[in-house]
């Protein structure tokens, strides 16, 4: 017996013990519920579910960023001082037996009670601007084959300008309201 054997023995359970752990990561069951604690856990509102893939303060001056916050609507002035730009990626899936429409109507609300809403970006010169869109069975938003969905945040962005006391009144809460349900649904912000 070779002196290589031992170490394609070796080689092969260690081989082996990596892809047990691997297969354990990701099979974790992700709540399908009202609400969610943070990225990577789903919502559920109406028949469609949400996944918050990241949120995170955007910097008008960087390059990433930048690219962002092209199609604001005319007139939208840079933040203040005491304003931030703030970015919610989302993902959604349509998981009933018939189309839907996903939800346009969300809102950020601090521990103080004060609410934010989005700020419209025209999807025609930002690819990444989050709008309702009527999902098949099964289908999903992003849509396969496109910018958002190749993009480094996986998810279509809805767009905040928040006030920076936002920072002492955390965690913020994003609320989701799908078209024609009552329910709220909300998944919890970092920043």
């Amino acid at each position: 017996m070779s002196a290589a054997h031992p170490r394609r023995s070796l080689l092969l359970v260690l081989v082996s013990a990596l892809a047990l752990v691997v297969a354990g990561c990701g099979s974790g069951k992700h709540p399908f519920d009202a609400t969610a604690e943070n990225n990577g856990f789903y919502v559920t509102a109406g028949a469609v579910n949400y996944q918050l893939q990241v949120s995170r303060e955007l910097n008008q001056y960087s390059t990433e960023d930048h690219q962002y916050l092209t199609g604001l609507p005319a007139g939208t002035t840079p933040p203040k001082p005491d304003e931030l730009w703030y970015g919610v990626f989302l993902w959604a899936k349509n998981t009933a037996a018939t189309p839907r429409h996903t939800a346009d109507d969300f809102t950020i609300v601090d521990t103080s009670g004060d609410k934010y809403h989005p700020v419209a970006l025209d999807p025609s010169a930002n690819p990444y601007a989050w709008t309702s869109t009527l999902l098949q069975p099964l289908g999903t938003q992003p849509g396969p084959d496109t910018t958002a969905y190749f993009g480094p945040t996986q998810g279509e962005l809805v767009l905040f300008k928040l006030n920076t006391s936002v920072y002492t009144n955390r965690p913020l809460t994003l609320e989701i309201r799908a078209p024609g349900v009552s329910q709220t649904s909300s998944i919890s912000l970092d920043l």
